[in-house]
């Protein structure tokens, strides 16, 4: 809704072009695959590198790996035969020929109704500690954020980004994918062009949660067990491949791409959904299942 009123306005330009629609609906299912290999998502992985989990730092690095490698020459071929089954309309009020505002205004309505069923619910008493500190660092480092609070943050975070990134020359909101992959590409190739906007959002991500995990007394370097690690690689592979070939992950597509009300956004989610959710039973529903059933026969 913001970033709508801000291109009414005239202070931003967007233009949702052509809809990828095979590249989004095998990346997006890919990367949801390795959300759950991965222990996170792309964002999540960057967070949870920070708070000291080698896993994540694996992940983390397969994922920037296999994102720098999506954006060499060496996969120009698949990226063009992707291109070949594109429809010409991403944005899903261009292909009805209606204004976006009817669209917003649905999510909006939708979007305050679950906002109040959720807060009629009956308040679940937490137990929690003793707070050990007062003030600022108590409420940043000790104290729980309400959920619904956190959301507000984040949205004026991804509002803000679109104005403070198109004065870098940056014309996008949030994005996690092409930043990371331009951190290895800097480090590779030593040309600045790949240092901007979003590689210093992703940074900051590491940062932030680096300096919130110690101020909390949560860092902790942990190290995982071998098939947890190796599961880990292969998240990050399939979360790099799946978001360069989808046009983003899950910031980029499921949040960026679906607040501008376009098909690679909401198509994109849903894939993700589907593989986070094959991913979850294959990892951990079946086995859990078998086991109850070993239990049950062995009894």
């Amino acid at each position: 809704m913001g970033v709508f009123a801000l291109i009414q306005a005239g202070l931003l330009t967007y233009e949702a072009g052509a809809f990828p629609w095979l590249g989004t609906v095998i990346g997006g299912y890919l990367f949801g695959l390795g959300i759950v290999l991965a222990g996170g998502c792309a964002t999540g992985t960057w967070y949870r590198a920070g708070e000291g989990l080698i896993g994540s730092w694996i992940a983390l690095f397969t994922y920037m790996v296999m994102s720098a490698v999506m954006r060499s020459p060496h996969a120009s071929g698949l990226n063009q035969t992707l291109q070949h089954y594109t429809t010409e309309h991403n944005s899903i009020a261009e292909t009805f020929n209606l204004s976006v505002w009817p669209l917003v205004t649905v999510l909006l309505v939708i979007t305050l109704w679950v906002v109040m069923k959720e807060l009629k619910k009956p308040k679940l008493k937490v137990a929690t500690l003793p707070p050990r500190r007062t003030g600022i660092a108590h409420i940043l480092f000790e104290k729980r954020w309400h959920p619904f609070v956190t959301a507000v943050l984040i949205g004026l975070i991804a509002l803000l980004a679109w104005p403070l990134s198109e004065a870098t020359g940056r014309m996008f909101g949030l994005g996690v994918t092409s930043p990371t992959a331009n951190i290895l590409q800097f480090l590779v190739a030593g040309d600045v062009k790949y240092i901007n906007w979003g590689v210093f959002l992703v940074l900051g991500i590491f940062v932030g949660t680096f300096i919130a995990a110690k101020a909390s007394r949560e860092f902790r370097v942990r190290a995982a067990d071998a098939q947890t690690t190796l599961r880990s690689g292969l998240g990050g592979v399939l979360m790099g491949f799946g978001a360069s070939i989808a046009g983003g992950c899950s910031i980029g597509n499921g949040l960026v791409m679906t607040a501008m009300m376009t098909w690679q956004g909401w198509i994109g989610l849903v894939f993700m959904i589907l593989g986070v959710w094959t991913a979850s039973w294959l990892v951990y529903v079946r086995p859990q299942r078998k086991a109850r059933l070993a239990t049950a026969a062995a009894n």
